[in-house]
């Protein structure tokens, strides 16, 4: 078990899915608390095509694969980005009442131990990612721009705002988007400016999501993100790169 600021990685043994209907994302969502215009977000070693101990080859040469196959699907990241095994996941935690906010399984981590501080001085460090990524479930969407406007905004008040939800903006209107591999689906974004979280690890944060359909036609939203206006922010380029891999795989396991 590692906690971090709000978020816990854990193992998914099927009690807990990361599917959480959509109607219980819009009530009290975020996006719709703070409905804003298009956050703009600012402005890689190994020649190994094999991907992680998944066996895959990457469509992008020197990186690795990341496979869900609860949901189906694959990506590529960079190869300093840390692969976690599939049936991993990562859940944001309402810091007041300890309930889930947010989860997805399957992720891929930059700099998993970016900052690592003990705020509450309870004795426990607790790790900061500079970024993550990783697909969820969307059971009850209606269409892919629902997915991708209801969850984006969770990501960044779960990691970087809350309990406040006045210093972020996100996306009210979904954009199309395909990737590299013909998958058509929806992007929204969602940025926070000035947070009031305080401490050695507090920065203001970014997120995408790409709402789509895997091949049991099930959708599904892949998001991915990070700290936003700090030193090492992962750049526009590169998180357009890594989604633009966003493929199907396999036969999803859940449904």
């Amino acid at each position: 078990m590692v906690v971090a600021a709000g978020v816990t990685g854990f193992l998914v043994l099927g009690g807990d899915k990361d599917d959480r209907d959509e109607k219980d994302a819009r009530a009290g969502s975020p996006s719709q608390a703070t409905p804003a215009s298009p956050g703009a977000a600012p402005d890689d070693g190994d020649d190994s095509e094999r991907g992680t101990d998944n066996g895959l080859k990457p469509t992008i040469k020197g990186w690795h694969v990341v496979v869900n196959p609860r949901w189906g699907t694959a990506f590529d990241v960079p190869p300093e980005w840390e692969v976690q095994n599939p049936g991993s996941a990562i859940a944001y935690e309402d810091n007041e009442t300890g309930k889930p906010l947010m989860t997805m399984s399957a992720p891929a981590y930059l700099k998993p131990t970016w900052c690592v501080t003990d705020d509450d001085k309870d004795g426990r460090s607790e790790d900061h990612e500079l970024a993550a990524v990783g697909t969820k479930g969307a059971k009850g969407a209606k269409n892919t721009d629902q997915v991708a406007v209801n969850q984006v905004a969770w990501w960044v008040y779960a990691a970087y705002t809350q309990p406040d939800k006045k210093s972020f903006t996100s996306d009210e209107k979904a954009q199309p988007y395909t990737t590299a591999s013909g998958i058509k689906g929806s992007i929204a974004r969602a940025e926070s400016r000035n947070t009031p979280q305080r401490g050695k690890c507090a920065s203001d944060g970014k997120a995408i999501t790409f709402g789509f359909k895997n091949a049991a036609g099930d959708y599904v939203a892949w998001s991915l993100y990070g700290a936003r206006g700090v030193k090492d922010e992962i750049p526009e380029e590169t998180v357009m790169k890594i989604l633009s891999t966003v493929r199907t795989h396999g036969e999803a396991t859940e449904s």
